[in-house]
């Protein structure tokens, strides 16, 4: 099994950006599908963003525009980029691939003044 190590969080005033970061321990080359979740207090988990080994991502609509999913494959690394953050971002974000069944521990992400 594909182990995740996710990097990357803390605490941002409103406006200001993250760049988190998912190290795999095994080549994500040929993996398919890579995904970002999010999960706020006394909420569920959610979907934030999607990306496939040709490259075609989705992103929940509360994120469009202002999220972006990549993923290096020479470093087995899966980014998520946010921008523009906003305190209903605030979120432990886990990274995520489908495939394997395989989770991270999670990042915690604080938005706050």
């Amino acid at each position: 099994q594909v182990q995740l190590v996710e990097s990357g969080g803390g605490l941002v005033q409103p406006g200001g950006s993250l760049r988190l970061s998912c190290a795999a321990s095994g080549s994500i080359f040929n993996i398919n599908v890579v995904d970002w979740y999010r999960q706020a207090p006394g909420k569920q988990r959610e979907l934030v963003a999607v990306m496939t080994r040709g490259g075609s991502t989705n992103y929940a609509e509360s994120v469009k525009g202002r999220f972006t999913i990549s993923r290096d494959n020479a470093k087995n690394t899966v980014y998520l980029q946010m921008n523009s953050l906003k305190a209903e971002d605030t979120a432990v974000y886990y990274c995520h691939f489908p495939g394997f069944g395989s989770w991270g521990q999670g990042t915690q992400v604080t938005v706050s003044s």
